[in-house]
């Protein structure tokens, strides 16, 4: 399979103007994959910038519907380019094939929902009363915005940021992780391929500085960051420093289940385990604090030990079709979930599976539980971003809340229960932005996405994400002057 390695500026792939290269290796056996991804230099960077900025004009006046069409066939591509997408990710970051063209899919939909909107965005009209002043409020495009994508679900994360831009007349740029860049640096032939003028869509790749040259470039106007809640700090304070552009950020989370009595056993275990472990536990919202109330807990407690032990079985070789779960992004991923099992053991942290490496190669962490912690110890409160739950009882409603409540993160949750009213209870009194009842959250391009407190700043999917990339603007109109003859 061909990989391309260059960079999308202005319609046409590019090598880096400083020569600077990165090299991806497969975390399955720690081969190398190549050594020719090239990072963009700050000359690159304001090639870009400038493309995106002469590109604007012309594509924010391009009427919705010529927009929504370009957008509908750049997600035919994707989904057509599915498999082949999915082997680029599985090849960067592990992802199992079981899954990766699947993450491709669910951004698909995305970009079709968004090409929906194209050209719909309203403004607002108030008629004259007593001050004679006749109102209207109309929303446009900020101009030349950027992304920072994760590794976790590249294209996933990349549809959310680029589709609500193109649908409201907006320029983009894309920076890549440097963990997974493969997927996205397949995206320019596509892109062409769309109809995307040259400049409209761009496509970087490069590691933390590369990011910084966005977050503080003078001419672009938003900067949209998926990562942890240390680097979002450090994309805001550049935005601030710089140009104050605007600034949405979807961070970290340590996201709590909560099992109640009367919830329903098997579908309570197989969301905290099969559906918590997929993507081996790199999800930023999933659930990885389960709390459960004492009456179910010795249940629970057999069930899922259970339940991640056949988990591990179904570890392997992420090119493998019937392969469920694979390793960890890469080797810098696996010594830091490794650290902290490490250093739970160090605290007398109990284990029941898990905690130990699985094979000779690769960077797999097998499924590991971890049974009541104390709540401030590390692998309690900090997010692992690995296959590893910790498992807490409680005795009531209030203090499943209470714990529940008790971090500094606000992304995700999740509420098992027969009763609705506790559900719906629970769920407006938990202090996170997402909550799924009865089941692992799942997102949606109909609903917005993000989190409460350290969790993040603005909203993406959903109509909300269109506000993201649009400003207000004010036109009083005085009614009270009569015309000249």
């Amino acid at each position: 399979m061909s990989i391309q390695t260059d960079l999308f500026i202005n319609g046409e792939y590019v090598p880096s103007s400083s020569g600077e290269t990165l090299s991806i290796y497969n975390p399955n056996d720690d081969s190398l994959v190549t050594d020719k991804v090239q990072a963009a230099s700050e000359k690159d960077i304001d090639n870009a910038v400038a493309a995106a900025k002469a590109a604007f004009p012309k594509w924010r006046n391009t009427a919705g519907q010529k927009r929504a069409a370009i957008m509908l066939r750049f997600a035919d591509l994707l989904e057509k380019n599915a498999e082949r997408l999915g082997q680029l990710e599985s090849l960067a970051m592990g992802q199992p094939m079981s899954l990766a063209p699947l993450f491709v899919k669910s951004t698909v939909a995305n970009w079709r929902y968004y090409a929906g909107l194209a050209g719909k965005v309203a403004g607002e009209s108030y008629p004259p009363d007593e001050d004679g002043t006749y109102k209207i409020v109309q929303y446009e495009p900020l101009g030349v915005c950027a992304g920072i994508c994760a590794w976790n679900g590249t294209h996933v994360l990349a549809g959310w940021k680029m589709a609500p831009a193109m649908a409201t007349g907006n320029t983009f740029i894309l920076k890549s992780s440097e963990k997974s860049p493969l997927g996205l640096a397949a995206y320019g032939e596509l892109i062409k391929e769309a109809g995307f003028p040259p400049g409209v869509i761009n496509i970087v790749a490069g590691a933390g500085k590369v990011g910084a040259l966005l977050a503080g470039h003078m001419q672009i106007s938003k900067i949209a960051f998926t990562g942890s809640a240390a680097v979002g700090r450090q994309v805001m304070s550049s935005a601030a420093k710089s140009n104050l552009k605007h600034v949405s950020l979807e961070l970290g989370g340590k996201s709590p289940a909560m099992i109640f009595d009367d919830a329903d056993l098997d579908n309570a275990v197989e969301h905290s385990s099969v559906s918590f472990l997929r993507n081996s536990g790199q999800i930023c919202f999933a659930a990885s604090r389960v709390l459960v109330q004492e009456g179910i807990a010795p249940k629970f407690i057999e069930a899922i030990k259970t339940a991640f032990e056949k988990a591990s079985d179904k570890m392997g070789d992420p090119s493998v079709k019937d392969t469920l779960f694979g390793p960890l992004a890469d080797k810098k991923q696996f010594d830091r979930v490794m650290g902290f099992l490490s250093d739970g053991k160090n605290e007398g942290v109990q284990y029941l599976t898990g905690g130990a490496r699985k094979g000779e190669k690769g960077t797999f962490v097998q499924p590991t539980i971890i049974l009541n912690p104390d709540v401030k110890s590390k692998v309690y409160t900090d997010e692992i971003f690995g296959p590893v739950i910790s498992v807490k009882t409680f005795k009531t409603e209030e203090e499943a809340l209470a714990l529940a409540n008790d971090t500094t993160y606000g992304l995700g949750s999740t509420i098992y229960t027969s009763d609705i009213a506790r559900a719906l209870r629970v769920a407006g009194k938990i202090e996170a932005g997402t909550v799924g009842i009865n089941s692992a959250f799942n997102t949606s391009p109909q609903t917005p996405f993000g989190g409460f407190k350290q969790s993040g700043v603005g909203r993406e999917s959903g109509k909300e994400a269109l506000k993201e990339y649009l400003q207000p603007k004010t036109i009083h109109i005085n009614m009270g002057l009569k015309p000249k003859i």
